[in-house]
């Protein structure tokens, strides 16, 4: 007679396991559905190219996607995030460690150039818009650096409010969006070659799924080039952090100065975290293609499956827009994330000799 509830018990304990392992792989497989349609659309019109169609045909559906929020986010967030951080490091079998650090090396002028004009325009139009220090502080750095990572890596530093940080990471998100249908005509305006194009990307937009989404575009060759890039600049929300919290802290009254060493470790370590892991993980596979460790055989199938998992990743950003955040976003914040982005764009091609 004890089996009943024996019985019962186990299943209520496996239930909560069962809905979560359903929520994930459906999430999942909607968006690898998606993201194999962008890619067969993207193959027939490279010219678009499947990111953009990923993203873009994502964005459509998000109003189906948000309908059914609870059963799909999980999965929408591991295709999002996992999946994206696997095409990179996939991406680094297509490359030796001596191109990667020829790249980094080569757009640091570029990359150091649009970094100081957006944090002077952030700071001069964010006066003359009249938006508020810590919104203007935070979409600069967005804008400048990598989106809503280097948003999240700034907030605590400056002790942002949370309006803040959902206005600034709606107003990066837009251009985000607006960088992946623009730049790619314009680069083709422009005459610019794949690894051109995969500078301007690099130092241009400001989130690593739309630098992907933008450089797709163009090719292989300019996403390789873009995401070296982009990893790279990444690195420099360390010393913008750091110095944000000096700043921070000379502004306050009375600051402590037992307590200023604990301070700086602790703003330190948070930058730190924010560099992403997967960098780490490129990095070592381009170590090991130039080894001779990975075979030959091996690249193209590799980068094939990597442009699958950026369409399946881009896909799932799309489908979880929030349209109606960004509708809430005020036109002062969106403006100033225009004039930043176009002040960033403009740098970029004229320090890179374009115009």
């Amino acid at each position: 007679m004890t089996t009943v509830p024996v019985q019962a018990g186990r299943i209520a304990r496996l239930t909560p396991t069962v809905s979560a392992a359903f929520a994930g792989s459906a999430g999942l497989a909607f968006a690898t559905g998606a993201g194999l349609a962008a890619t067969a659309v993207g193959a027939a019109c490279p010219v678009i190219g499947a990111p953009v169609v990923a993203v873009v045909g994502g964005a459509l559906l998000s109003p189906v996607a948000r309908r059914w929020r609870g059963v799909l986010r999980p999965g929408l967030d591991t295709a999002r995030v996992r999946l994206l951080r696997a095409s990179v490091v996939l991406l680094g079998t297509q490359l030796s460690l001596r191109e990667v650090a020829d790249a980094g090396v080569a757009s640091l002028p570029v990359m150091l150039a649009t970094l100081a004009a957006c944090l002077a325009g952030a700071a001069l139009f964010g006066r003359w818009l009249r938006v508020g220090r810590d919104l203007r502080v935070l979409i600069g750095v967005g804008t400048a650096i990598c989106g809503a990572s280097a948003i999240a890596a700034t907030s605590p530093t400056i002790r942002a409010k949370d309006a803040d940080v959902t206005y600034a990471v709606s107003t990066i998100f837009l251009f985000n969006v607006a960088a992946v249908l623009v730049f790619p005509p314009l680069g083709h305006a422009l005459g610019l070659s794949p690894g051109g194009f995969g500078l301007f990307a690099g130092t241009a937009v400001n989130d690593l799924s739309s630098v992907v989404a933008a450089a797709g575009a163009y090719g292989p060759a300019a996403v390789q080039q873009a995401v070296v890039v982009k990893l790279v600049r990444t690195l420099m929300i360390i010393p913008v952090v750091l110095a944000l919290g000096a700043l921070v802290r000379g502004r306050a009254a009375g600051p402590d100065p037992a307590a200023e060493p604990r301070r700086q470790l602790a703003a330190a370590r948070r930058a730190v975290r924010l560099v992403p892991g997967f960098l780490v993980a490129f990095v070592l596979v381009a170590a090991a293609n130039s080894a001779g460790l990975l075979p030959a055989a091996s690249h193209e199938l590799s980068r094939r499956c990597a442009m699958i998992l950026i369409a399946v990743a881009l896909a799932a950003i799309g489908l979880g827009t929030d349209v109606a955040a960004l509708r809430r976003t005020g036109p002062r914040p969106l403006l100033l994330g225009l004039l930043l982005s176009v002040t960033v764009s403009a740098t970029s091609l004229a320090v890179a000799g374009v115009v």
